[in-house]
Order: structure tokens, then sequence, then C-alpha cells
């Protein structure tokens, strides 16, 4: 019997796991070159979300709501009614206000007039004092003509040149012009008086104007303040915007700085991008930015880096990591970018949301 000297034919290579085999090498080398070469020129990041001024709506003073005018996810305008507050009390308090201001004016009025008597009487009794002290000059000369001739008939009644009735009668002329100035002089002397008293009447009803105007100032700053508080009672949107879950209702009770619900202010939006800290090599203020949100998908935002946060998120949490204490593990770091959109106009701008998230591609050439 012969040897079986036959030998197994050798296996067949597959080509077309060759070819496969070889197109995921090549396309594998591709892709990871693409990656790092993408990755030399640009930052990305998915943590990201859009935010956007939000205004809270915190009511001034203390209330009754009497009226609610807005409802959830209302537009608005700035200027629109959002709440009513009740306002009797105030306009009570208004009108006490206004009352108490017109007393104020009423005693400058009297005030004015109490001056413009005093003046009037003032300028009365200078003018008496003027007309005593002609009267004093006339009844000096009578005084000095009556003693002259006093002084003549003397001296004819002891010639007994003159009778002696004629004497008396001359003597007694002479006594009356002396009594008649003592009587001008001592009239002068109270004129004088009562005019001094009238100065100073005027004096102090010059003093009461200048109290009352004092007062009218504080009661008119009583007016203004009321009607300011008055005017706290209809709470107006601050901008434009979109209201949030309204909170509250008709005949609720609030509280001076109690928050109530928020405008979302809508004509200012941006995003904010937490990048790890590995990744700031390169970046810079004014870089673009392509922002890429999960609302629209394909659609490219167009944006650049505003600015830089001025510390790590960490350090604004309420209990800030502590690294000196305890054992200390290290942890990547985010940074705050805030990104700000070229276009903030665009209608589909305006359709993004505080809150959406977003992914943004930052290009560092």
């Amino acid at each position: 019997m012969e040897p079986n000297n036959t030998k197994p034919a050798p296996k067949k290579t597959n080509k077309v796991f060759v070819i496969i085999l070889i197109l995921l090498v090549v396309a594998g080398g591709w892709f990871g070159i693409s990656k790092y070469i993408h990755g030399q020129h640009h930052e990305e990041t998915d943590d990201a979300q859009v935010e956007a001024s939000i205004s809270p709506v915190i009511p001034r003073i203390s209330g009754y709501v009497t009226q609610v005018r807005v409802k959830d996810n209302q537009k608005v305008k700035k200027g629109d009614t959002l709440l009513v507050l009740d306002d009797r009390d105030l306009k009570i308090k208004l009108s006490q206000a206004e009352a108490a201001l017109a007393t104020a004016e009423s005693n400058l009025g009297a005030a004015k007039a109490s001056s413009t008597a005093a003046n009037a009487n003032i300028a009365t009794s200078r003018a008496g004092i003027s007309t005593v002290d002609a009267q004093i000059e006339t009844a000096k000369i009578n005084v000095k003509r009556t003693t002259q001739d006093y002084d003549r008939y003397a001296n004819l009644i002891k010639d007994h040149a003159i009778t002696q009735q004629q004497f008396e009668q001359q003597q007694a002329a002479k006594e009356t012009a002396e009594k008649q100035l003592q009587v001008l002089i001592q009239q002068k002397n109270q004129a004088s008086t009562q005019t001094s008293a009238v100065a100073s009447q005027s004096q102090a009803t010059s003093s009461q104007i200048a109290i009352a105007n004092a007062t009218i100032k504080q009661r008119q700053v009583d007016v203004d303040d009321a009607k300011l508080t008055l005017s706290y009672t209809v709470i107006t949107a601050p901008e434009e915007g979109l209201v949030s879950k309204v909170n509250v209702q008709e005949g609720q009770f609030v509280s001076t700085g109690q928050s109530l619900f928020s405008v979302v202010l809508n004509q200012d939006i941006w995003v904010v991008a937490n990048f790890k800290e590995t990744q700031f090599d390169k970046m810079k203020v004014g870089q673009r930015v392509i922002v890429h949100a999960d609302a629209f998908p394909g659609k490219d935002f167009e944006a650049s880096v505003a600015s830089f946060g001025a510390a790590t998120g960490a350090r604004f949490a309420l209990l800030p990591p502590d690294n000196s204490s305890g054992n200390f593990v290290k942890v990547v770091q985010r940074l705050p970018v805030k990104i700000e959109f070229k276009q903030p106009a665009d209608a589909m701008v305006k359709q993004l949301i505080a809150g959406m998230n977003v992914t943004v591609d930052v290009h560092l050439d």
C-alpha cells in the first residue's frame, strides 16, 4: 500500500475582509487625525445654557391684591399693569396731606395779611409822630411868644400901665402854651412807644411768614410722599418680556419685598458656557463661536466670546470647597464664559428661551 504524501491545500485569503479592514483602519486614522486637527483650532463644550435677564415682580408696599391683570406666560410690554393693590387707605392719607397743605397755605395768607396791617400801622404811627413834631414846633413858638408877652406885661404891671386883669390873662396864656407843649411832648413819646411796639409786631409777623412757608414745604413733601406711595399700588412691567407662573390671586395679602412672580426680559439673551480650566490656553475675548441649540437641530447661531468669569462656579457655591482641610482630591474646575449672539434681534435667536441646553464651538483662530 503506497503511503499518502498529499499535503492540505492552503486556505484562501478573504480579500473582502482585508479590504474592509484596510478601509476601517484608514477611516479610523482619518477620523483621529481630523479630530486632532479640529481640536487644535476649536474648543467645544455641551455644558452651556441660554441665559436671560429675569426681573422679579416685588411690591414696594403691603396690601391686598384687588386685580391681577396678567396670566402665566403672557407677553407684556414696558409699563403694562401687572397687579393692582387696594388703595383706599392711601387715598385717605393723601386727602389728609392735601388738607394739611391747604391749612398751611391759609396760615400763610393770614400771616401776610397781619404783616400788611402791621406795616400800615407803622406808617400811620410814623405819620402821627411827624404831625406831633409839627405841632410841638408850633407850640414852642407859641410858648416863646406868650413868654415874651408875659415879660412885657410884667414890666407894665410894675408901672401900673396895665390892669391886673390884663396881666393875669397874659400869665394864663403863657401857662396854657407851656401846658400844651408838655401835652404834645407826651403824645410824641406815646406815639414813639406805639411805633416801636408795632415794629416789633411786624417782625414777629415776618417770622410767622417764614414759619408758614416752611410748614407749606413740609406739607407739600407729605403730599408728594402720599402720591408716590399711592402710585405703588399699581405694579407695572419693568421691561418687555414674558411673565412666568403667576403665584398670586385676587384678595391675597402681599408684603413689602415679597417676590410674587418674574418677568423674563427677552430683549437681551446670551449663553453661559462652562469650559474646563484645561481649555483656556488659547481662548480670547472676541473669538468666533458657533452655537447649536438642542431645540433647533441643524441651525448655526453666530456668536462671539464676550467675557470670562471672575471665578469658577465652585467659588460661588453655597459651600465652596476648602482644599486646605481634609484629604485633597484634584478636580478639574469649570469657568463660566459669557457668549453673546452677533444678531440678537434675529427671529430665531428670539425663540431661544432661558435655560435651554446648547453646544458651543469656539474657533481659536
